[in-house]
């Protein structure tokens, strides 16, 4: 067995599950230098105040979500394991509220989980980039490329300036150059915490969402396949979070995209249109071996 390093030297990022160990995209592999046929700052503008009726209108549903953490050693064989599954639902009077459905002992070793880590699972992992949250970033236009059969413009993103205490995303977003809406991110989140004490360490990650219901582009996978680098040695993840299942809970949310009003498309339909998200490798879509 490999040597054990202690835990306080450990304090890796939440990092999830992938049954397969095959590497994946990173960044924009087919770019396409092609200029907008509307001026960029004009794209930013619509697409962050798509996103702010994003987040109100996911707001608005339930949803159940998957967490698998597992850690390798250097053959990738699996270590340790954390697993939880939860249900995004809202209690009687109204508030939006985590009910955790399964969760059994956690066997991870070597690293452990953080505060900043539930909170990038929270809010870092489904990135959404809004127009009331535009100014703390910025971003760089650089093509476009096709993300399954989405034509979409590709952006570098970073944080403008960094706040103490606070979490940013830092990579590249893809927006769907018809409805303007992010369709897939992929980088980390920043900043990795060095230095004095504990290291806390995040890995890369790439998320993916779908169109639900004809007009929202909601997060259903997150994956990520990396090596986190402390000083005391490296440390190898795998990871997947998953949110499916999703349902409208108010029915008095009215969201206009374009011309599709809460839930109808342009010719009337109610999500019969919906597009999915890139094909993931079939070994994804498989249940988990047992150990």
């Amino acid at each position: 067995m490999g040597v054990m390093i202690p835990k306080k030297v450990f304090y890796a990022a939440v990092v999830l599950f992938i049954v397969s160990s095959l590497s994946f995209a990173q960044g924009p592999a087919k770019l396409r230098k092609e200029e907008p046929p509307i001026p960029v700052d004009e794209i930013i503008q619509k697409f962050t105040q798509k996103e702010k009726e994003f987040r109100t209108a996911r707001e608005n549903y339930t949803y159940h979500q998957t967490v698998r953490v597992q850690n390798l050693n250097a053959n990738d064989r699996v270590m340790g394991e954390y697993y939880v599954e939860s249900d995004i639902i809202f209690d009687s009077a109204g508030k939006r509220t985590e009910r955790i459905t399964k969760a059994p002992p956690n066997t991870l070793q070597n690293i452990q989980l953080t505060p900043e880590d539930l909170q990038d699972i929270r809010e870092i992992s489904p990135f959404v980039l809004t127009s009331d949250d535009i100014g703390k970033y910025n971003l760089k236009y650089l093509g476009k490329e096709m993300v399954d059969e989405i034509d979409s413009y590709v952006f570098d993103v970073g944080p403008k300036t960094m706040e103490k205490n606070q979490r940013y995303f830092q990579g590249q977003i893809w927006v769907d150059d018809k409805d303007l809406q992010i369709v897939k991110t992929y980088g980390k989140a920043v900043p990795d915490i060095r230095g004095k004490g504990p290291e806390n360490l995040f890995p890369r990650f790439e998320t993916y969402r779908e169109q639900i219901d004809g007009l929202y582009w909601f997060p259903t996978y997150t994956r990520a396949v990396d090596t986190l680098r402390f000083s005391s040695g490296a440390q190898r993840i795998r990871q997947i979070i998953r949110y499916d299942n999703y349902k409208k809970f108010q029915a008095d949310v009215k969201l206009t995209f374009g011309d599709a009003v809460d839930g109808q498309n342009s010719n009337g339909g109610a999500g019969s249109d919906d597009r999915k998200a890139p094909a993931l490798d079939p070994k994804l879509k498989q249940p988990p071996a047992k150990k």
